[in-house]
Formats: C-alpha cells, structure tokens, sequence
C-alpha cells in the first residue's frame, strides 16, 4: 500500500506542467545525444549541470534523468543505419542492426529497438519502485572477487561472438586487452604501452575504437570491391516500416531477457549497460534455435541488448538513491547533483524526500511513453537515409565517425588513432576476425585489472579467495564451462572427420 500511494504521489508531482515540461526537454534532449557519436550523456549532463543551481531540485532532476535514459534510445539509430556505436553499450546493435539496414529492413530494426527500449525500461522503472532497498542490499555482497568473476564471465561470452573460429575470436579479445592496458598504471603511476607518446598517457577513448573498427573498417571493405553494395529501397508506408507480428512474436523471449538481465546488472554498481548488453545479447544467442543466423541480421539480436542497454537505467539508480553509490559516470554526475541541492541519498532517501523520489518514478514512466511517440514516428524519417547510393553514403559515415571522434577531445591525435582502427577493422574484416570480442576485451579490461588487482590485495596475493566464496566461485565455473566445451565439440568433430577417412 505504501509503494501505491507512494506512486501517487509521484504522479502529482511528475505532472504538473512545470515536471511535464522538464522531462520532454530531458528526453528529446536525450534522444539527440544518443543520435550523435561520442557525445554520451555524461558529458551532457555535466555541461547542464550548472543550469540545473537555480532551478527546482525535483524538476531538474527530471530533466537529467530524462538525458540519461533518452540517450540510450538514440543511440541505436546510428548503430543500425550506419554502423556508428555511439556509446560501449550500442556497439552489440550493429552486430545485427546495420546487417537488417543491409537486408532493407532498417524501418523493423529501428521500429523493435524503440519498442524494445520501452518495454524495458518500464520494466526497469517498475522493479526500481517494488525492489530497490533489497537489491541494493544484495549488490552490497559484490566485491572486488565479485567483479572480477563476473567479468570474467563476461569474457567468455567471446564463445557465443566467436563465429566460426574461436582461435580468431580469442585472439581478438586479447588485442582488446592489450589496448585496455595502454595508458598509465593507476596502481604503480608508470605508463604503459604508450611508445613514448604522452598522448596516450591517459589511455585511448572507447569511442575512438569502435568507431574506427565498426564504422571506418566497414566504408573501406565496401569502397574495395568493384561494385559497391546498394542499400535496398526503403518501402513506403509507415506499415511496412514498422516491425511485423511474427517479428514481434519471434522477439518475445528477447523483451523478458533483456529486461530482467539488463536491470540485474544495473544494480551492481560499476558493471554498466555496456555487460548488461553484451550478456543479454549472449544469452539471447545462446538458447536462440538459429545461433548460427546471429550476426547476419536478426531481429532478436538488435531487441536483446537494446532492452538491456534501457533496463539497466532502472537498475543503476537503484544504488544510487538507496546506498548513494553510483555505478557509472553519468550516476555519478547525478549524485553530485543531488549532494550539491542538500538531498543525501542513501537507505533513509525515500523517506526523507518521497516527493524527489517518487516524482522521479513516476516521471520515467511518462518519459518512456514519450520517447516511444516520438521515435516511432522518426523510423520512417531516419530510414531514408538508406536510399543514398554508396558515393553519398560513404563520406556521409566518415564526416559522423570523424565529427564524432573530434567532439570528445578536439584532438588531431585522435583523429590519427581513428585512421590507425579504421585500418585495422578493414584488416580484421578481410583475415575474418571478429570485431566485437575485441570491443569486449577492450570495454572489460581495465575495470578487470582493478577488480583482480584489489583482490590481491584483501587476500595478500592468495588467488584461493576466487573460489572460497561462493558467488566468484560459481561465475568462475560457470566462465570454465563456457570456454571447455566448445572445445570439446572441436576435437569430437576432428575425431570423427579422422573415423570417416580411416573408413
């Protein structure tokens, strides 16, 4: 009973006209910032964030939490129409969006992303209101063995994105490893991997590398060949733009692992709706009944991690309001936001500001009704850019990739080291490795230094904490498992090629 009045009071909060305004301002805001590369909405928020002083705490708070979850709606559209990730977390739609834009079936990638995204995020709101003070408690058991466990287990997902070659996917993700460790030592202050350029002291941009490797690798494997591949038409009509019943149907497992996983994760301070989608995508692939189609263009593929990229929203304010402990750059930014206006989040939050909470609540379902009339109507708009021939298309997605890339840092080093990417995803493209394992080596690596590098610390260098205590010691069985028996599928498959010809 109090949850629901609770929500009521958030809901005469969340619409009066002055919150209404505020959060169609956050989330159209949102939606363009995750429409444009290397923006992201930490850098947003923190740029208004000074704005937000003078105005009413519950209504600035909308406002910010409106560019944060709208971001993740935009961030599809680029991925899927040009093979531009904006952010980590939208590089696993392309890996079957921008191959449906490739099929002619942008409008139906577009289309599911959105209905994904909402469906998700409601989900994640919903969960934030009923469970949010026992699942902060529960995070409060992850620790650095935790962390490096689960990211470990993130990592063996590489099976599930290997291909055909697990040797090229593991590969891969080492390289994405090795540039992960590039940049200075937190832990010793010496540099690392930097060939004496003091540019890459801090380290290279996440941004930098997927664009390169998605986004440029792609425009110089098709510029190659002699007869460049056309989009195919765009179909007219609003209908046939829109995701088909049995798209729907095939996506219904898609919509429930997307959620539920995407907010689990969200809960665990650090771990990011960058693991939240990869594992969502993972487990879609997993128990698909065609994991072979993956990767070539199916609709399940681009609802997976874009509900769990949306679900994740929901789960990381969980510890942020209830423990004040932010899991990602853009709950940080919020937190601060929130000491510098006198709130204290923390286990006593929703009892001493139930109208900031229960406003913000309530907000977020309107502003996902929102996002879901105001991108659906754009699917048509934005899948028209699929009808540039190639000579158009191209140079339109290397000005993206560049003005992307040059917004973060305003450097011509970086532009040098987008050049130096977009080289080696034409070269990864033509020996047939796989991209994506290198991304999650890179997105995964440095925070899974830390984690194991803390752990050594508490244990004083003894590695037996990992399967002392029981929550690394399953994820780390279950990482073992991931990685053996593919293995094991291998040699039964050589053995029997070798009884054939002895036959």
């Amino acid at each position: 009973m109090d949850v629901l009045n609770g929500l009521m009071q958030g809901f005469a909060v969340a619409l009066t006209p002055t919150a209404l305004a505020m959060c169609f301002i956050g989330v159209l805001l949102g939606t363009v910032v995750g429409v444009l590369p290397g923006l992201g909405p930490p850098a947003t928020i923190a740029m208004l964030l000074p704005l937000t002083f003078k105005m009413e705490p519950t209504g600035a708070m909308i406002m910010l939490a409106g560019i944060y979850y709208g971001a993740k709606y935009g961030g599809s559209t680029t991925s899927i129409l040009l093979n531009v990730p904006g952010e980590s977390a939208s590089v696993v739609t392309c890996l079957d969006g921008y191959q449906m834009a490739r099929k002619g079936r942008a409008g139906p990638a577009l289309g599911i992303s959105a209905i994904a995204s909402f469906i998700a995020g409601t989900f994640g709101v919903v969960a934030l209101m009923l469970v949010a003070p026992p699942l902060a408690k529960l995070s409060l058991a992850f620790s650095s063995p935790e962390y490096f466990a689960l990211m470990a287990l993130g990592l063996a997902m590489v099976v599930l994105l290997a291909g055909e070659s697990l040797t090229k996917a593991l590969l891969s993700m080492m390289l994405g490893l090795w540039i992960a460790g590039m940049g200075t030592d937190l832990f010793s202050a010496t540099s690392r991997f930097t060939f004496g350029q003091t540019s890459l002291l801090g380290g290279i941009e996440f941004v930098i590398v997927a664009i390169g490797i998605f986004a440029v690798g792609e425009v110089l494997a098709n510029m190659e060949t002699a007869d460049p591949i056309e989009m195919l038409p765009v179909p007219k009509g609003l209908k046939n733009l829109m995701p088909t019943w049995q798209d729907m149907k095939d996506c219904r497992f898609a919509f429930v692992n997307g959620s539920v996983v995407g907010f689990l994760i969200g809960v665990l301070p650090g771990a990011g709706s960058t693991i939240a989608s990869f594992f969502s995508y993972g487990l879609e692939k997993a128990v698909s009944k065609h994991p072979e189609k993956f990767g070539t263009g199916v609709i399940e593929g681009v609802a997976a991690p874009e509900g769990a990229n949306n679900a994740e929203t929901g789960g990381a304010l969980v510890p942020l309001l209830t423990l004040g402990i932010p899991g990602s750059g853009t709950t940080a930014i919020l937190l601060a936001a929130l000491v510098l206006w006198g709130f204290k989040p923390g286990p006593l939050f929703i009892e001493e500001s139930p109208a900031l909470f229960w406003g913000l609540v309530a907000s977020m379902y309107i502003g996902n009704v929102m996002l879901l009339i105001l991108n659906l109507p754009l699917v048509s708009l934005f899948a028209q850019l699929l009808k540039l021939p190639g000579y158009a298309m191209y140079p339109l997605i290397l000005g993206v990739s560049i003005i992307g890339v040059y917004t973060t840092s305003s450097s011509i080093f970086d532009l040098g080291l987008l050049t130096v990417f977009g080289l080696l995803g034409y070269a990864m493209r033509k020996l047939d490795f796989p991209t994506a394992p290198l991304v999650l080596g890179l997105v995964l690596g440095d925070n899974m230094e830390k984690a194991l590098r803390q752990t050594m610390m508490m244990s004083h260098g003894e590695l037996s904490i990992l399967w002392s205590r029981p929550i690394p010691a399953v994820l780390l069985a279950v990482t073992a498992f991931l990685l053996i028996v593919p293995m094991f599928k291998k040699f039964n498959a050589v053995r029997v090629q070798v009884i054939d010809q002895e036959g």
